[in-house]
């Protein structure tokens, strides 16, 4: 399979302006098995997760080869390593407006030494830290993000506590939803805030557990973006959510394949960018 529609290609030779007037930047950037996405917009930008500590090393380069001194908002979208392992780096490295996180039971909140970091950290820098839930808004740059996730404050386990988020950017919209899997996508769905969205990065890695049938009938992308490691041990991506993905687009992009993924909306229109191509 084509990792995505091969009209679609700009391949990456330098990095672009930091944000033009009027832009808004979401890069996808490649942290093997785990996640994280910067986006720019005007002057500002947010971090949503920082993949594992082992990778903070490259997400730091690639931040400060893109300009990138302030964060002004960061999103853990839940207190799995694969997401966070490295946030207490990012927030001693990089100044920091304000950082979300989603109101975890205290019994579910796992003993790692990255948590405990992360709050050193946080604390250290002395960081606006703000627990956050489906309803509340807020803005980067021109972007306009509703968190749509967690609905609820008790689950089963801890991937559907993940923050969600939608990011409209004129007519274009962006969701984001960590490791939501079904509990999570249905009360996304019940909730109304959701309708169809421009982009969306798959939810989970691309796990078999998140991107339901249901979930995928009301979102109903144009272009889908996975976040997985190459021959990773979890069959991530699951052939089934690429069986259900492309029943609405042959738009998939994954970072296994494609390396960094960079997807710039102008408010009318996107473009995609991508380190490298290549076929399954």
């Amino acid at each position: 399979m084509l990792a995505g529609a091969a009209a679609l290609f700009i391949y990456l030779r330098r990095p672009p302006v930091y944000t033009a007037e009027g832009e808004l930047y979401v890069h996808y950037i490649d942290v093997g098995q785990g996640d994280c996405t910067l986006i720019t917009a005007g002057r500002e930008a947010m971090l949503i997760d920082s993949g594992e500590y082992t990778e903070v090393g490259s997400v730091e380069n690639y931040l400060e080869k893109y300009g990138i001194s302030r964060l002004d908002v960061i999103v853990c979208t839940h207190p799995h390593s694969d997401h966070m392992g490295g946030m207490a780096d990012i927030i001693e490295r990089f100044d920091v407006g304000e950082i979300y996180i989603p109101h975890v039971k205290r019994e579910k909140i796992p003993t790692a030494v990255y948590y405990d970091k992360f709050l050193d950290a946080v604390n250290r820098k002395r960081v606006k830290l703000s627990e956050v839930s489906a309803g509340e808004s807020f803005t980067v740059g021109d972007g306009h993000c509703t968190v749509v996730a967690p609905c609820s404050d008790d689950y089963e386990g801890l991937n559907d506590y993940s923050i969600g988020i939608l990011m409209r950017h004129g007519k274009k919209s962006f969701l984001f939803t960590g490791d939501a899997e079904e509990a999570s996508e249905t009360e996304m769905i019940l909730s109304g805030r959701l309708s169809s969205v421009d982009v969306y990065k798959a939810g989970h890695h691309g796990s078999s557990s998140s991107s339901t049938e249901g979930f995928l009938a009301v979102i109903r992308p144009e272009y889908a973006v996975i976040s997985c490691g190459r021959d990773n041990p979890y069959g991530h991506p699951s052939d089934q959510v690429i069986k259900r993905l492309q029943r609405y687009t042959k738009n998939i992009f994954r970072t296994d394949l494609c390396g960094d993924i960079i997807i710039c909306s102008d408010g009318e229109e996107i473009s995609v960018r991508t380190e490298r191509d290549e076929i399954i």
